[in-house]
């Protein structure tokens, strides 16, 4: 998402430098090719630049303002995303905390059944050992 908005910022910049500098070749050209006085003409100029200037500034203003929205989006983004892979951390070490008990009970339960299954048999034997001789 980052690498989208970051280009479209980018081609918004690039929009608004190439409508000014159009902006100001069309006029200078429109101007230039009028047939006025050099006063009149002058005048038309500072005119249209000074149009071209404020409507630059406003595309600015407006690429300014669209670029602190989207940091402030992006920042809210990230701390969700933090959250999420805390509260996720913490589910995975609850549960492998779970499974490492159940699997030392389990062990337990198993060590105490081999050893009562080896007793069984060692008495066993020596019950044989013993009606044998």
């Amino acid at each position: 998402m980052s690498n989208i908005d970051n280009q479209n910022m980018a081609g918004t910049s690039g929009f608004a430098k190439g409508l000014f500098i159009g902006g100001l070749i069309g006029a200078a050209a429109a101007l230039l090719f009028a047939p006025k006085p050099g006063r009149d003409l002058r005048s038309d100029l500072s005119d249209k630049i000074t149009v071209v200037s404020d409507k630059t500034k406003d595309v600015a203003s407006v690429v300014s303002s669209k670029a602190t929205d989207l940091a402030k989006t992006v920042s809210t983004k990230t701390a969700d995303v933090a959250k999420t892979v805390s509260e996720s951390k913490d589910n995975i070490v609850s549960s492998v905390t779970k499974a490492s008990a159940d699997v030392a009970n389990e062990a337990a339960k198993a060590d105490k059944e081999v050893m009562d299954a080896t007793a069984e048999a060692a008495r066993d034997t020596q019950k044989q050992l013993n009606a044998n001789s």
